[in-house]
């Protein structure tokens, strides 16, 4: 049991240790799990230490227990603690300079992913069988994927942020990860709200664009041959779609002209389209911060870890842009991929653009890598989309693995096309990574 660990033989996953007991009902829907929580929501009686030792310092403990950890013993589960994560939730690496880095069991020589990083850790070591995170420019995505298990990002606002520390309302999500589709699953239908209609179509598309496996993903891992042989095998050939999303992007976003220039000249790899999507993304997730968190930081002064520190200082000080202009390519990219996938279509795409950084990477690298990585992410972050990464396995002792994004709302169609997709995905990883040389 996870409950009998000492605080420093758990990967470094745990802030603190202790139970939360369910009502004692094996009839409940999440009977006998256990699960961890990211240590920024709200535990009533705990101080929500939001990655940050001078936060835990000058915040009282919370009042109320955020709703999502309620439902979720009411279902049945037991928590064992909270979890280690990046400071203020500002980084998708998972590296904390007052706590600790938790070491990813899947790849130890590799960051675990930020900023859910503890949660992330402590389901793929074992030590509970699903936790919660939160999910604002990738928080549940990467970790899920550097950590080889699933993570799904909601569909935004569909689950409750309520009594959890906001990083930035308009892409906050509360999101979870398992080591088996089952487990998020059940989890799923204890936080989702049931659907009107409770029939599950079948996809008629997949949307497996080239342009982001060809710059963006990884090419000796063969996920895009995977995916295109996974879908033709499972839906037949008619389900595949390879259109470019950076050309469909540029082509039905009118706002996205005014930014494209600056974005057309760049040396790294890149698809222009998606780098304005990614800039604007960033651009209002940091207004908001500074909205939120500019005062404490200014009066308190805080210690910040190395990254973080730079990035929230740039954060409070920036100006806020076009905030209009922002505003409506934000609406004009959910119109337009609203139009693509449609009610029953799926849009399958790198979770992250390779293999996970090397801890201690250095900071050039990082930052292209970051950027990159944004660029997959904020497709559904601007859309508010929900998006599940699924993990293919090792290879070459890096953990890869693929996302699926469906429209907004459709969260319980994207669990139940994963569970068809999945052991196809696992036959053909098997048959791929068999097929070609290692690099």
């Amino acid at each position: 049991m996870a409950t009998t660990l000492p605080l420093g033989g758990n990967y470094g996953a745990f802030m603190e240790k202790f139970e939360l007991r369910p009502p004692q009902s094996q009839q409940l829907p999440l009977h006998g799990l256990t699960f961890a929580i990211k240590d920024i929501f709200d535990i009533s009686g705990r101080v929500t230490g939001f990655g940050n030792p001078d936060w835990a310092r000058t915040h009282a403990p919370a009042g109320a227990t955020a709703p999502v950890v309620l439902a979720t013993l009411a279902a049945g589960a037991t928590s064992v603690g909270k979890t280690v994560m990046d400071e203020m939730a500002y980084s998708i690496n998972g590296e904390n300079a007052h706590y600790g880095t938790p070491t990813n069991p899947c790849a130890p020589d590799r960051v675990p992913g930020g900023s859910s990083s503890g949660s992330a850790v402590a389901v793929a070591a074992k030590l509970v069988d699903f936790a919660l995170g939160t999910d604002t420019g990738g928080s549940v995505r990467v970790p899920a994927a550097y950590c080889g298990i699933f993570g799904l990002r909601p569909s935004h606002g569909l689950v409750s942020t309520e009594n959890v520390t906001p990083m930035s309302q308009m892409f906050d999500t509360v999101g979870w990860f398992a080591r088996d589709l089952s487990t998020l699953s059940r989890v799923g239908n204890i936080l989702l709200p049931l659907p009107a209609d409770d029939t599950i179509k079948q996809p008629t598309q997949f949307i497996i664009p080239k342009d982001c496996f060809e710059i963006l993903g990884s090419v000796e891992d063969q996920t895009y041959q995977i995916l295109n042989a996974s879908v033709a095998k499972r839906f037949g050939n008619d389900a595949v779609d390879n259109r470019n999303l950076g050309e469909f992007v540029s082509n039905n976003v009118p706002t996205i002209g005014k930014f494209i220039g600056d974005f057309s000249k760049s040396k790294s790899p890149s698809i222009p389209a998606l780098s304005v999507i990614s800039y604007v993304m960033r651009c209002l997730q940091r207004s908001e911060f500074k909205a939120n968190h500019a005062e404490w930081v200014n009066t308190v002064k805080p210690n910040l870890g190395p990254g973080i520190r730079e990035r929230v200082y740039e954060a409070i000080a920036s100006e806020d842009g076009p905030m209009e202009d922002f505003h409506a390519l934000k609406t004009e990219f959910k119109s337009a991929l609203s139009a693509l996938i449609k009610d029953d279509g799926i849009l399958a795409i790198p979770t992250v653009p390779g293999s996970p950084p090397k801890l201690c990477m250095e900071a050039a690298a990082l930052e292209n890598f970051r950027s990159r990585a944004f660029s997959l992410l904020s497709i559904a972050g601007l859309s508010g989309f929900c998006q599940l990464s699924i993990p293919l396995g090792v290879h070459d002792g890096a953990p890869v693995s693929v996302s699926l994004v469906a429209r907004h709302g459709a969260d319980g169609f994207l669990l139940s096309v994963a569970q068809e997709l999945y052991e196809t995905l696992k036959e053909e990883t098997k048959k791929a990574w068999s097929s070609f040389p290692k690099l």
